[in-house]
């Protein structure tokens, strides 16, 4: 066998017996729930919010010009002074994604803490017999029976018989 054809048993054994499905199907699983979640901050949490405190909570505009370019006068916007080659400092982008990340492992901390009572209430709950361990009880007993019906039947041994 060549190298060649033993590495890619190799990569093959590795793919598809190892972890990397697993670890695939977990990225793939986890990109579809981070859009959930971002979706659950953008459209339900942060419109609650903005309506708590009676304004938006979205400071992605807020900046500060470091240096404006020469003889502008466009909009007083981030997006068109970066067009026009200005230099600017964006604090408010940074502090909108850092509320957004707040709010987003929030949520998750009490998605993860939901599960985990579930999964506690459910442990904890006494899952009744099998249908297997109870027919297998049952032959057990009727062994068990016969068994002692046997023994019940048999006339005792004299000593040294």
């Amino acid at each position: 066998m060549s190298k060649a054809t033993g590495f890619l048993k190799d990569f093959r054994n590795f793919a598809v017996k190892g972890n990397a499905v697993d670890l695939a199907v977990g990225v793939i699983i986890g990109a579809a729930f981070g859009k959930i979640v971002d979706s659950l901050v953008k459209d339900i949490v942060m419109p609650v919010v903005n309506f708590i405190l009676g304004g938006s909570v979205d400071f992605s505009n807020k900046f500060i010009v470091l240096h404006m370019p020469e003889g502008y006068n466009g909009p007083m916007t981030y997006a068109e002074i970066l067009k026009a080659g200005g230099n600017v400092f964006a604090w408010g982008n940074f502090v909108t994604i850092l509320i957004n990340f707040i709010l987003l492992a929030f949520i998750i901390f009490l998605m993860v803490k939901a599960i985990a009572r579930a999964r506690s209430t459910l442990d904890a709950a006494p899952a009744g017999a099998t249908l297997d361990q109870k027919l297998l009880t049952e032959i057990r007993d009727l062994l068990q029976s016969q068994q002692a019906q046997q023994t019940q039947q048999q006339p005792p041994r004299a000593p040294g018989a």
